[in-house]
């Protein structure tokens, strides 16, 4: 119970430090391309990592690179406060990413390995939300309140450092390491099969968890809010994701035909958020959605749950980081509505390809060789 304390800790002060800088980050570039780059920067760092950190998850346990993850993600708020520039501002978002990945893909590995999966995962993953709320309402209120960006970045910062000291106490037992003595090569094989075995869950984890992170990225240009205005409105998004989580971790389901549905209606939002602001809370419930049926999907694959993990962090920071950067450049040369029409054709276009994974759409069965 310590280490899950502690992981739902750091995962709301991960995620929090992350959206400091959005609710303002018109401040920290001109022009919605540049935006788009420091935007990203986040999710590169962050999709670099994943993937390695599940495999040596797998095999070493995930002690340690939850800990790395947390004391990165302290130095990425240091360097934000060190340097205002536009490139140490992508400095410091990159070495947040890579905490971030160090922490998440480890952490998730190891709830996602638990018996319990369903029920810590929900929770886990709501935290997960609730600290980039926290990001962007308390941070929009605070540069408001103390007229200065930096005001949210000091607030999580010092926030931040309470689970990396009680991470340094707490051994997170529970995940042994289950590839202790298999050959490299044949865990390169594993990860060859898997990536190919569950490739279109894989794209819709791009697709999918991309497409939050583009409308993110258009709105601070688009609307024109102000920072907390928009801080509120992106907060929306994730309040409606995290109750999403915890009420549908609560329930029966089929993963695949519940992601299918969930992508038609997340194009559908996407396309009404270029109308209102109020599509934000449209977007939040089926991107919680799609978020437990894709771990869920995934906890029943096979015990190699840092593998998976990996997988699918890397496929979900993957497209955090292209379709916004994709999209935004897109927006600064075409307008804005192809931005939108472009991120809803892309969930249509996984509403369309779940299912090649599976024998029948009522089985978790991949018929790829």
């Amino acid at each position: 119970m310590r280490a899950l304390i502690t992981l739902y800790l750091g995962i709301f002060s991960v995620m929090a430090l992350s959206n400091t800088i959005i609710p303002d980050l018109t401040s920290y570039a001109s022009g919605t391309a540049l935006q788009g780059e420091i935007f990203s920067a986040y999710f590169l760092g962050a999709f670099l990592l994943t993937l390695p950190v599940g495999l040596l998850s797998d095999r070493w346990g995930p002690t340690y690179f939850i800990r790395a993850g947390l004391l990165l993600t302290i130095i990425s708020g240091i360097l934000l406060l060190t340097d205002s520039s536009v490139y140490m501002t992508i400095i410091a978002r990159l070495t947040e990413g890579v905490g971030a990945g160090l922490f998440v893909a480890s952490a998730m590995s190891y709830v996602n390995s638990r018996a319990d999966h369903t029920r810590s995962g929900g929770l886990f993953m709501a935290l997960l939300n609730i600290g980039l709320i926290a990001g962007l309402i308390i941070s929009g209120l605070a540069i408001r309140a103390f007229g200065t960006r930096s005001a949210g970045v000091v607030i999580f910062l010092l926030v931040s450092i309470i689970p990396f000291a009680i991470s340094i106490f707490v051994p997170f037992e529970g995940q042994k390491s289950i590839l202790p003595s298999l050959p490299w090569v044949n865990v390169f094989k594993n990860l060859v099969y898997y990536m190919k075995k569950y490739f279109w869950m894989w794209f819709s984890s791009v697709v999918l968890i991309g497409s939050t992170g583009a409308v993110t990225a258009l709105y601070p240009q688009f609307s024109g809010s102000s920072p907390e205005t928009l801080g509120l409105q992106i907060a929306a998004m994730n309040g409606a994701t995290a109750i999403a989580i915890l009420l549908v971790s609560q329930v029966k389901f089929t993963p695949i035909v519940t992601i299918r549905i969930a992508a038609i209606f997340s194009a559908a939002a996407v396309m009404a958020s270029f109308l209102t602001s109020w599509a934000f809370v449209i977007i939040g419930v089926f991107a919680g959605i799609i978020m437990i049926a894709q771990l869920t999907f995934l906890a029943d694959a096979g015990k190699e749950q840092g593998t998976f993990m990996g997988l699918y962090n890397t496929s979900s920071y993957l497209g955090m980081t292209m379709i916004p950067f994709f999209v935004t450049f897109i927006a600064q040369a075409l307008g804005f509505l192809p931005a939108f029409l472009m991120t809803a054709l892309l969930c249509l276009v996984v509403a369309g390809t779940i299912g090649f994974c599976l024998k029948c759409k009522f089985e978790n069965v991949c018929t790829l060789p």
